[in-house]
C-alpha cells in the first residue's frame, strides 16, 4: 500500500473516531439530562398515566365485557393470560393480557421456534399466521385489544402508558449490556417501535428506538406518540 493510499484512509479512521466520540458524547448527556429530570416532571408524567389509565378503564369496560365473553364461548378458557415480565431495573410484575391462544399455547411455541418471524435465535418470537391464535385472538390482536387489561399496571404504577414494551425474563436473559437500556425506565403501553411497525421491526431496531426514546423523552414526545398510537393501531401494521 503506497503512501497515497494510506493517508486518505487515515484521515477516513480520524473523522470516523470523531463522529463517533460526539455521538457518543451527545448520548451521555441525553442521559445525564434525563436522570436529572425535575421532580415535577416525574409528578405530572405519573399524574397522567393515572388519570389516563383510569379514564380508559371506564370508558372501554363494555368493550371489555363482551370481549371476555366472546373468549370464554370460543373454548371455555380463561379470559386473562398472565406472565411475569421484566420492568424498571429489572423488577418482575405480573403483566395481564386477554388470552388470544389456545389454552397450552407455550407448550406449542417449542415446536415452532424455527419458524420465528426474528430468526430461529433470536430474542423475541413472533410469527405470522401463529397456529395457536384463536379467531377471535386474531382480532382482539390485531387492533390491540388483547392489550388493555395492562391499564391497571399503569394505575398501579408498574407500567406507564409511554414507555419500552415490557419483555419476558427469558428475553431479558438473553440481553447484551446495551440492550439493558431498555430497563433503565419504567416499560410502556406504547413505543416508537410500537405505532412504526410493531413486530414487523427486528429486535434491534426496536431497542435502538427504545434507547433513542429513553435519552430524549419529554412530556410533549409523550402526548404526540399517544396520538400517533390511534391511527397506528387502526392500521394495524406489524400487528400478529
Amino acid at each position: 500500500m503506497d503512501k497515497e493510499t494510506r493517508l486518505p484512509r487515515a484521515v477516513t479512521n480520524v473523522r470516523e473516531g470523531f463522529a463517533s466520540s460526539l455521538r457518543h458524547g451527545r448520548s451521555l448527556l441525553r442521559r445525564k439530562a434525563w436522570s436529572q429530570m425535575p421532580r415535577w416532571r416525574q409528578i405530572t408524567k405519573r399524574t397522567l398515566d393515572i388519570v389516563g389509565s383510569l379514564g380508559l378503564i371506564i370508558v372501554l369496560s363494555p368493550l371489555a365485557l363482551i370481549i371476555a365473553l366472546l373468549i370464554k364461548g370460543t373454548d371455555g378458557g380463561p379470559v386473562f393470560y398472565f406472565q411475569d415480565r421484566v420492568g424498571k431495573w429489572g423488577k418482575v410484575f405480573r403483566f395481564p393480557k386477554f388470552r388470544s391462544m389456545v389454552m397450552n399455547s407455550d407448550a406449542l411455541q417449542k415446536t415452532l421456534e424455527q419458524q420465528n418471524q426474528h430468526g430461529g435465535e433470536g430474542v423475541t418470537f413472533k410469527m405470522k399466521r401463529d397456529p395457536r391464535i384463536t379467531w377471535i385472538g386474531r382480532f382482539i390482536r390485531r387492533a390491540s385489544i388483547d392489550e388493555l387489561p395492562q391499564l391497571w399496571c399503569v394505575l398501579k404504577g408498574d407500567m406507564s402508558l409511554v414507555g419500552p414494551r415490557p419483555a419476558l425474563p427469558r428475553e431479558v436473559a438473553r440481553y447484551s449490556l446495551d440492550d439493558r437500556r431498555r430497563l433503565d425506565v419504567i416499560p410502556g403501553l406504547t413505543c416508537l417501535w410500537q405505532i412504526q411497525g410493531r413486530s414487523e421491526i427486528p429486535f434491534p431496531e426496536q431497542v435502538e428506538l427504545d434507547v433513542d426514546y429513553i435519552e430524549s423523552q419529554s412530556l410533549v414526545a409523550d402526548v404526540k406518540m399517544l396520538a400517533k398510537t390511534v391511527p397506528a393501531v387502526v392500521k394495524g401494521k406489524g400487528a400478529y
